[in-house]
């Protein structure tokens, strides 16, 4: 992993399909393809997540048949594959983000029992979360605890606030927001319910 590719943090969800935005860090995709990829996804994963639908019968909850948001972690696609990577072999069960990564995007901060979609760094869904736990704090009081369930590099807290701080300075640069150690941070806690 170089300097550049380092952190947990992930894109804050762009209406369930990751953006054409060329700083995205992923690649441009056709949306009717990831349209099409994302809701086959979540036709074979739903039930893991106690979700049921008879497709799309009068009546039925939208929750059981439109997807959760479509996400993908860090700001490249190697980063993307590298985290996901962890995640599905169990290492990785948290993650970062910064309380402005959402407001820049009006999106609503994660909330306990939250589904999610994880892309990879193709941009293909992979697995399927649910958020456990959600607490939002300065970066200088987050919890050793947190950076060992992101379960990157040697999962110190040192670490951890290196790499982060690294990530945030570069994500933030050319905006109306600069980092420092009061910035707010989005901790999230995850648990996965179905993966391919």
């Amino acid at each position: 992993m170089t300097d550049d590719d380092v952190t947990s943090g992930h894109t804050p969800p762009t209406g369930g399909q990751p953006s054409d935005d060329p700083g995205s860090g992923l690649p441009p995709l056709d949306d009717t393809v990831q349209a099409e990829e994302i809701t086959r996804f979540w036709d074979t994963a739903r039930p893991s997540a106690g979700r049921t639908s008879h497709g799309g019968s009068v009546g039925e909850r939208a929750e059981n048949v439109v997807p959760p948001p479509a996400w993908a972690f860090g700001d490249s696609p190697a980063l993307a594959n590298e985290l996901l990577e962890l995640v599905l072999e169990g290492t990785k069960t948290a993650t970062a983000s910064l309380v402005v990564e959402y407001e820049n995007v009006s999106e609503q901060l994660p909330r306990r029992g939250d589904l999610s979609i994880l892309l990879d760094g193709g941009g293909v869904p992979r697995a399927l979360i649910r958020t456990t736990e959600v607490e939002t704090l300065p970066f200088a009081e987050v919890t050793a605890e947190h950076a060992w369930a992101e379960g990157e590099d040697d999962r110190s807290l040192e670490t951890w606030r290196e790499q982060h701080e690294r990530y945030w300075r570069r994500t933030l640069a050319g905006t109306d927001h600069e980092f420092d150690t009061s910035v707010p941070v989005v901790c999230e806690q995850f648990e996965v319910l179905y993966s391919e």
